[in-house]
């Protein structure tokens, strides 16, 4: 899923999005609706942190009703850069020519590139995880709501494959800086998995929460997946099949054999 450009400057004070990913992904299973990770997702817009940025391009609005904020642009802005070139590559310069701000204001928010890197990256999870959430019909059977989570989920990053790249092979680079990021978005994954494990119909079918070695080896395994496609010049959508197919394996050992008159 894109971060967005096209923010107009609202007060300096604009703040982070509000952390909870989690709870949401886990309501919108339940409910299956939409969930919220920051921002309001809606039908035809693009999630956003502090509000829903339509397909028209107009200045994304948050819940009070006034436009995002400068933190938000400078992210659209990195965002924006990383599509042109590498992050080693990449300035302060680039990332306020494309935010349409000063280094000023940028130095106001963030000690620099890394730092701002890190909240990017952050806002993408949550808004990923939403995503995610909000594209499974908790009703559908089983095998089919692991294809529409897997669906999603390459998606975003076929929507966005720079920036995904940029978070599966920089990141880990990054070292102790980024290892809160990597905890917490990996956590946020694996308690969106397991959300979706405890749906009605995947319950009926028998199957459980995977084990968080087995949710370890889903996530490390659909990351190096998507990097690989990616790096090969392909559309990271063309992994979806083997993607869902894995997961279900993933998965199956974990349902009840079939009875006389087939699965409970």
């Amino acid at each position: 899923m894109r971060i967005s450009e096209g923010a107009r400057p609202a007060s300096e004070g604009a703040g982070a999005a509000s952390e909870g990913a989690g709870a949401a992904s886990e309501g919108a299973v339940r409910g299956g609706g939409a969930a919220q990770a920051g921002g309001v997702l809606q039908a035809g817009g693009v999630l956003q942190a502090g509000g829903v940025l339509p397909e028209s391009g107009s200045a994304p609005i948050s819940a009070s009703g006034v436009d995002a904020g400068h933190r938000e642009r400078l992210l659209a802005g990195f965002a924006a850069a990383l599509r042109e070139q590498s992050y080693a590559e990449l300035t302060v310069a680039d990332v306020v020519r494309h935010a349409r701000t000063s280094r000023r204001t940028f130095y106001e928010y963030f000690a620099g590139k890394q730092e701002c890197l890190i909240a990017l990256l952050e806002e993408e999870s949550r808004q990923s995880v939403a995503r995610i959430a909000a594209a499974v019909n908790p009703r559908a059977p089983w095998q089919a709501q692991v294809r529409q989570a897997v669906e999603a989920w390459i998606g975003g990053a076929a929507d966005d494959p720079a920036v995904r790249l940029c978070w599966i092979r920089v990141v880990p680079s990054l070292g102790e800086a980024a290892r809160p990021l990597l905890r917490r978005t990996m956590a946020a994954y694996a308690g969106l998995i397991q959300a979706l494990a405890r749906s009605p119909e995947l319950a009926r079918a028998g199957v459980t929460p995977p084990s968080r070695p087995e949710t370890i080896m889903l996530l490390g395994g659909l990351k190096e997946l998507i990097a690989a496609t990616v790096e090969d010049g392909e559309d990271a959508r063309s992994a979806i099949d083997v993607a869902t197919e894995v997961a279900i394996r993933i998965l199956a050992p974990h349902a009840r054999p079939a009875g006389p008159l087939g699965p409970a």
